[in-house]
């Protein structure tokens, strides 16, 4: 637990964010507070300007655009996380990825644990490595524990497409990326994703560039 005086400098930093009209900045890959594990969020921002924080993240989201966004991809080190997804998908898309539309949620303390032994493979890109995408093999169906901004428990299980979300922004508040967890071999820019590899699953990418998938 922070002291009193970590908790005031972090929070002024919060504010001195907030000052700023507009999304606010995302931090690219390189910058240390990504590779780092964020702290436990224990009261650090009064109510109010958690409310604001939060608010903040949805809007910084939803220009990006983006599915989720995580406290330290914007310089905060708390574990506090945002997701939302309309999925505006392709029903081809939405069927192989099992990616459902999610309402907007905000997690706090968040951590999963995986259900099964099930993994799903696919493109994934990231706010934080703009113009990139890459193949990560993750956990099909993971159960999710956090707490949401008024402290209340939040156990739930995900599975296809929410868990692959759920899974991402939690990895951030670890200082992991998914570059971590990808296929080098897959890693690819958004213009050759649009040449080459817009189809709804990896097999023709795996086949193509050279790596495998799980159950290959």
């Amino acid at each position: 637990m922070g002291t009193p005086s970590d908790h005031g400098r972090l929070a002024e930093h919060v504010e001195e964010l907030l000052a700023v009209d507009g999304p606010l900045p995302i931090l690219e890959a390189g910058h240390p507070v990504l590779r780092r594990v964020a702290e436990p969020f224990d009261g650090q921002l009064a109510p109010a300007l958690l409310a604001r924080f939060v608010e903040a993240l949805r809007r910084t989201m939803h220009a990006a655009p983006g599915v989720g966004l995580a406290a330290p991809q914007v310089g905060v080190g708390l574990r506090i996380a945002v997701i939302e997804d309309p999925a505006p998908v392709p029903e081809e898309v939405r069927a192989a990825r099992g990616r459902v539309p999610q309402p907007f949620r905000t997690l706090v303390n968040p951590s999963y644990e995986p259900i099964g032994d099930g993994r799903a493979a696919f493109f994934e890109g990231c706010l934080s490595v703009p113009g990139w995408q890459a193949v990560v093999a993750r956990h099909a169906e993971v159960r999710l524990r956090a707490l949401d901004p008024e402290g209340r428990a939040v156990d739930e299980v995900f599975s296809g497409w929410p868990a692959r979300i759920v899974q991402h922004e939690t990895d951030h508040l670890d200082g992991v990326l998914y570059l971590d967890r990808a296929e080098p071999r897959s890693l690819a820019s958004s213009r050759a994703m649009t040449q080459w590899w817009g189809q709804a699953t990896p097999e023709r990418a795996a086949e193509e560039l050279g790596f495998g998938l799980p159950g290959a």
